[in-house]
């Protein structure tokens, strides 16, 4: 009697799906909607909102824009009212406060607009206070020892700076307001209270800067980031038959396939119909909620994919990215996809990241890191550069630590993204420009400002002042950085506020650099080359224009003295160096409470992910991969029993002594992960974070080895799990 296989069951329903056919928001008449008429429509947007008074708006302004100005109540109703009416009217029904605690996801509470009158007639009310101030329990958070069972009270404050938006489910839409959460001692639980911070911080000290080299108009820099998202689509049939990927977010153990990524055929190829029926639904729904996704593309490795937005302000970006990532789940499962977002979901080809990109623009729209078209005589631009160079060389130890996570750990140096050592790429042309302005000579710019390109059918390109350089963790990319080494899976809003605060620290120094030379009778020209060729100096060793990919740049960071923090437990060994985390708590980015906490928090997430993984994997080679070797093995014993008797004995028994030694091999290493992993989980956090890493994990690879030798030998109708075949290519 056959025995039912549900791998061959999800194949079948993979193979047979078609694509969705998807249709734009409509008029009145049944016309579709172009993107301008829809965008937003899910966002209020108080500066554009009829029913909020100018008078109201120019003090909700100045609310926004001034240090120590509280919004009052009075205000705050003027809002509640219109936004109440804004909401419902479109049919929502509840409201929440939407967060970002330290679990890397957003958090919200529900609560109806229902309410009552004073003649006790039901109403559809938000009230001030329920807009500005909200409280959710704050001991069921990661707190990082901030909190006691006991001690529950938390707080959410209404982020004026991020706009309210309407999220819509298939039952109806609810209004969310973003919020910042931090706990009854006033300490940030969440991801984008410092993040505000570090926003406020490098805005103080970059307009200082600007003010002293004669920007005067400037009142405030702005920090701005465009996050782009790589993800992998699965069907979810395949999803739900691979419970390591449900409950780890990646394949434990997989044998590769023969051709996965290697002819580069799936990069940029056309997008197949199925996936890009979501892309254009995923498209519709951010376009509602204000969202300007811009770039949608086939990645490098097979079944996977990425998004990319159009710059906005950071705070806003963070919340974005976050909605991104829940909206793509959402509209993923509508396809019959699983989209995943773990760093590596599976073994032997590309995992996936989140390019930071990253810059700064003053109050008069300018970008500080738009070189203009003479690089080498813009001033302000190589003080910005250098300063930036400076902040990531110095800081290089905690902007490691904000990308650390057990996801990202699989990709970092992986020959696939860029490695552990954080280093800068600036390119030939600024980086001739910093080596004329270290020896005090005269850049002389290439005459080559085109490329040729051999014929005159194609029309001619402009050359940029910079190549890109895919294996820099942090390179110089026209106008703007990219830190290329955050995980997918994470919330920008670390990496940003470690960022910010690094720049931040730099400019503060340099303010009083620049003010000491226009003291002692410098032009500014010549304060700003000073300062230029003071921090390019400080900063040389972290430039690096070559391959990060190679052995030999890893020798040659280790010669500059550039760290090398290979695993997230040693990366987050960082925070408790009070001399590395000093300029966090000077420029009020965190308390020394607050980095504390955060050290306690992701440790201790570091050590679940792990631990989970473990008992998956053990699971699964229980539960299916030695019920398959056995049953295999049954067959063979079978066959050279039969073989034995009709005397035409042949290879059948090497093959069955060969199995038998691999399935002894999976049990003993096996026996060996479980007696491990027990014996580290009683370990204080810390110890137990160094063990899981440096020997709990190896011994988990090793084990993952031994299944991967068994699947390739196991026959197709034994194997029940899902392979990377089928999740890759049957679509």
């Amino acid at each position: 009697m056959a025995v039912f296989n549900p791998r061959f069951k999800a194949k079948e329903l993979a193979a047979e799906r078609t694509h969705k056919i998807v249709r734009r928001p409509q008029g009145p008449n049944g016309e579709a909607l172009t993107i301008p008429e829809y965008f937003g429509i899910h966002v209020f947007d108080i500066e554009k909102s009829d029913m909020i008074p100018a008078a109201a708006k120019e003090q909700l302004a100045q609310v926004r824009a001034t240090e120590n100005m509280h919004l009052s109540k009075e205000l705050a109703d003027i809002v509640a009212k219109a936004v109440t009416e804004w909401a419902t009217r479109r049919g929502a029904t509840h409201f929440c406060h939407w967060f970002q605690p330290l679990t890397g996801a957003t958090a919200e509470k529900h609560d109806a607009f229902l309410d009552f009158d004073k003649n006790k007639q039901p109403i559809m009310k938000l009230s001030a206070s329920q807009l500005m101030q909200g409280e959710p329990d704050a001991s069921s958070f990661p707190h990082g020892g901030r909190r006691s069972t006991f001690e529950a009270r938390g707080y959410t404050a209404w982020d004026m700076s991020s706009p309210l938006f309407l999220v819509e489910t298939g039952s109806g839409l609810t209004l969310s307001i973003p919020t910042a959460f931090f706990s009854y001692t006033a300490e940030a639980m969440d991801v984008k209270t410092p993040l505000l911070r570090s926003i406020s911080a490098l805005s103080k000290h970059a307009t200082e800067f600007l003010n002293l080299i004669g920007d005067k108009d400037v009142v405030h820099v702005n920090t701005t980031c465009g996050a782009e998202q790589e993800y992998f689509l699965v069907d979810k049939a395949f999803y739900y038959s691979r419970p390591d990927l449900v409950m780890t977010g990646r394949m434990l153990f997989g044998k590769k396939t023969s051709r996965n990524q290697q002819l580069s055929d799936h990069y940029f190829g056309t997008i197949p119909e199925r996936v890009e029926a979501f892309m254009q639904e995923l498209e519709v729904e951010l376009y509602k909620l204000g969202i300007p996704a811009k770039t949608r593309h086939n990645e490098v490795a097979p079944g996977q994919f990425e998004l990319a937005p159009i710059f906005s302000d950071a705070n806003v970006a963070a919340d974005q990215n976050q909605l991104v990532m829940s909206t793509m789940k959402k509209v993923a499962l509508r396809h019959d996809f699983v989209a995943l977002l773990h760093e590596k979901p599976f073994p032997g080809i590309n995992g996936s990241g989140k390019h930071l990109n990253w810059s700064m623009s003053d109050s008069q729209g300018n970008n500080l890191l738009n070189p203009g078209d003479n690089p080498h005589q813009n001033h302000r631009f190589l003080a910005t550069l250098a300063i930036v160079c400076e902040a990531v060389h110095r800081h290089a130890k905690l902007l490691r630590t904000s990308i650390s996570d057990a996801g990202n750990d699989h990709r970092l140096g992986a020959h696939e993204a860029p490695p552990s050592i954080i280093s800068v790429f600036l390119g030939d042309t600024l980086n001739g420009i910093f080596e004329s302005i270290r020896e005090g000579a005269t850049f002389v710019p290439s005459d080559q400002q085109h490329l040729d390109i051999g014929t005159r059918q194609l029309v001619q390109l402009l050359k940029d002042n910079t190549d890109r350089n895919r294996t820099s963790p942090f390179a110089f990319t026209g106008n703007k950085f990219e830190f290329r080494a955050c995980g997918s899976s994470k919330s920008v809003g670390l990496p940003l506020s470690m960022l910010n605060a690094a720049v931040a620290d730099i400019f503060e120094q340099s303010n009083q650099l620049i003010a000491d030379d226009l003291k002692a009778g410098k032009s500014v020209a010549e304060a700003l080359t000073d300062l230029t060729r003071h921090w390019i100096n400080s900063s040389k060793e972290v430039v690096f224009n070559g391959d990060g990919y190679s052995s030999e740049w890893v020798q040659t960071a280790e010669k500059r003295g550039l760290p090398n923090l290979k695993t997230t437990p040693d990366a987050l060994q960082v925070l408790t160096d009070a001399k590395i985390t000093s300029h966090l708590v000077r420029l009020g980015i965190y308390t020394e409470k607050e980095v504390e906490a955060r050290f306690n928090v992701l440790t201790e997430r570091y050590n679940s992910l792990r631990h989970i993984e473990a008992g998956s994997l053990t699971d699964l080679v229980r539960q299916h991969v030695l019920p398959s070797a056995f049953s295999y093995k049954q067959e063979l014993v079978t066959l050279v029993q039969t073989q034995k008797e009709i005397g035409t004995e042949g290879t059948e028994k090497e093959h069955l002594v060969a199995l038998s030694q691999s399935i002894n091999n999976l049990s003993k290493e096996l026996k060996a992960l479980e007696e491990l992993a027990a014996k580290y989980e009683a370990l204080p956090e810390v110890e137990a974070s160094m063990k899981l890493a440096h020997e709990v994990l190896p011994k988990m690879e090793q084990v993952a080895d031994y299944c991967n030798e068994l699947e390739q030998v196991i026959p197709d109708h034994l194997w029940t799990l899902p392979t990377a075949y089928d999740m890759l290519f049957v679509r």
